[in-house]
């Protein structure tokens, strides 16, 4: 799915859904394939507030930058290939996402990435994915509002129903408007922030970086594991920034310049 080598490599291509533009500009980095993602303003989290999702309330208006994002979850071979291991369990191979890393693994990843390319690779904020995942939709889910098994993998077709353990290799269910693929499903992905369950209600709205301190770190997409519930572009969730386990992997930001 993603190009080897170190240099840059500049393609325009069209998206086939609902794009709110025509063409995406993408990039090779350290055998990563990165999207630009054009800045916006959209709403985040959810428009009907409750006790049960108080973490996903109040909706509220967000101005992001464009930045790039991974077109698909980390490999595992990219993980290889930068961290010389794999640390992954359930299902082995190049192709598939790399599992069993924590948010400071993650983080570690970025870290090498920009020492040996010489950009800025970090974990994306919570609302630069959220921005990403949605991709121009208010809807439930980047595609609509019922759950779709065309858009992910989860639950009830990734083979967790009748016991079989794993993600399944990126990129092949269909993509998000910005061409990204696997932003519902298959697995958690870290993000930047510090987790607070109230954070919404005060949040900056341009740019947002989260909490200064935390205990947690912001997991989002839901995994293979996971019902349709928790694929959804606006749930939240959480976990200690030095776990990992075989549902988290991560996705790598860059900024725009």
């Amino acid at each position: 799915m993603a190009a080897s080598g170190g240099l840059i490599v500049l393609v325009l291509w069209a998206c086939a859904i609902r794009s709110p533009a025509t063409v995406h500009e993408v990039k090779i980095i350290a055998g990563i394939e990165f999207v630009r993602i054009p800045g916006g303003t959209f709403y985040m989290g959810m428009l009907d507030c409750g006790l049960s999702v108080i973490e996903e309330c109040p909706r509220h208006r967000v101005e992001v930058s464009s930045f790039w994002l991974s077109k698909y979850e980390i490999t595992q071979k990219q993980y290889r290939d930068i961290m010389k291991r794999n640390p992954s369990t359930g299902n082995i191979g190049g192709d598939y996402p790399v599992n069993n890393v924590s948010w400071e693994d993650a983080r570690s990843f970025c870290d090498e990435v920009s020492k040996r390319s010489g950009v800025l690779a970090r974990l994306p904020t919570e609302a630069e994915w959220e921005y990403a995942c949605r991709a121009g939709s208010e809807a439930e889910y980047y595609w609509g509002n019922d759950i779709d098994g065309d858009f992910c993998w989860y639950y009830h077709n990734s083979g967790a129903k009748e016991g079989k353990a794993g993600p399944k290799p990126v990129g092949m269910k269909r993509p998000n408007a910005f061409g990204l693929y696997d932003m519902s499903g298959n697995l958690w992905e870290w993000c930047g922030d510090w987790y607070d369950a109230h954070y919404y209600s005060q949040s900056s709205i341009k740019n947002p970086q989260g909490p200064e301190k935390g205990e947690l770190k912001v997991l989002r997409g839901g995994s293979w594991k996971d019902g349709g519930y928790y694929q959804r572009c606006g749930v939240r969730n959480a976990g200690g920034p030095h776990i990992g386990d075989e549902y988290r992997g991560f996705r790598v930001a860059l900024n725009e310049r």
